[in-house]
């Protein structure tokens, strides 16, 4: 790494300054973040052995549970060790390459999250308006064909970002990211070639994951409250809006911080950079630490799983 005319040569290392403006208190900062990650990792887990072990809950609907609970432990891994280290350890530097693999491993992971709940969504449509048809359309085949499908998505949108970024930008104004992880934008802002092309693949990828997704999930969603409010019986309308409900959490904590983040990081230049990290932060944050929770309250297929394993007594 050398400069020239003033800028940085194909850097080795990039600093990540962590929370700027709140550098005073982010060792503050990393105690509930660190308890987010221990419960979201603890909770998921959880969800993962009791789908395992019980047959009773192998249907598509809980698959899915288990696939998302898969991601958000590692959406959460790749990022939290990292940041605690900022906060509480003072080694802000990440090698350049380091970067670039944390970069995609975390937008890789957001979309295939995105994937997996519009998969839940589709699966929700199906089984509330096609109630017959369900079995047969959500099979073991379908099953594997979508999480190959959302897993190979995100890696074949992601991985040209990636790319752009380690072979046409060469020179960068500083090395000093001013985020607690690496993000697309934050990292293309550093250079100081031309970056309209990253800009540009950055917010198709945007659209063809996020904006693509919540189309669909929210037409289901709306096909899915005309079908149940047809419904004769008032307990039929119950039953079948309370199986949906986990998952519009879920979703509305998902999306509603991803396009926060999404939107503030390109347009808004008048919110505070903490104010911006911090959410930021708390988007890859919250959704791991929430969702076992939610999954956990709203259905009872899951509560009376989790009640059985940690408060039934063995027989002496």
């Amino acid at each position: 790494m050398f400069k020239l005319n003033g800028s940085v040569f194909m850097p080795s290392v990039l600093t990540l300054t962590g929370i700027p403006g709140l550098e005073s208190v982010q060792c503050w900062i990393g105690i509930p973040f660190c308890v987010m990650y221990i419960l979201a990792v603890i909770g998921n887990t959880t969800i993962l052995v009791i789908i395992k072990n019980e047959n009773s809950l192998h249907v598509p609907m809980y698959i899915f549970l288990a696939m998302l609970a898969a991601i958000d432990i590692a959406l959460s891994t790749s990022i939290l060790p990292k940041m605690l280290g900022i906060f509480w350890f003072h080694s802000p530097e990440i090698s350049f390459d380091a970067c670039l693999l944390q970069m995609g491993l975390v937008h890789s992971f957001q979309a295939t999250e995105s994937g997996v709940l519009l998969a839940m969504a589709l699966d929700r449509y199906v089984a509330i308006c096609h109630p017959l048809r369900h079995a047969t359309i959500f099979s073991w085949p379908l099953l594997s064909y979508l999480g190959v499908g959302v897993t190979l998505r995100a890696l074949i949108l992601i991985v040209p970002c990636i790319l752009l970024i380690k072979c046409r930008l060469k020179h960068y104004r500083t090395t000093v990211i001013t985020h607690s992880y690496c993000e697309h934008m934050a990292i293309v802002k550093l250079a100081t070639e031309n970056t309209r092309v990253n800009k540009i693949l950055g917010l198709l990828v945007a659209f063809l994951i996020l904006g693509f997704d919540i189309i669909f999930i929210t037409l289901s969603y709306v096909r899915i409250f005309i079908t149940v409010f047809q419904l004769p019986q008032k307990e039929a309308r119950l039953k079948a809006f309370n199986t949906c409900i986990a998952h519009i959490c879920v979703f509305l904590q998902f999306y509603l911080l991803a396009f926060f983040s999404f939107f503030t990081h390109r347009f808004g230049s008048h919110i505070p950079p903490y104010v911006h990290i911090l959410l930021s932060d708390l988007y890859l944050l919250i959704p791991p630490f929430l969702n076992p929770i939610v999954y956990g309250v709203k259905t009872k297929q899951i509560r009376s799983h989790v009640l059985k394993v940690f408060f039934s007594k063995n027989p002496s």
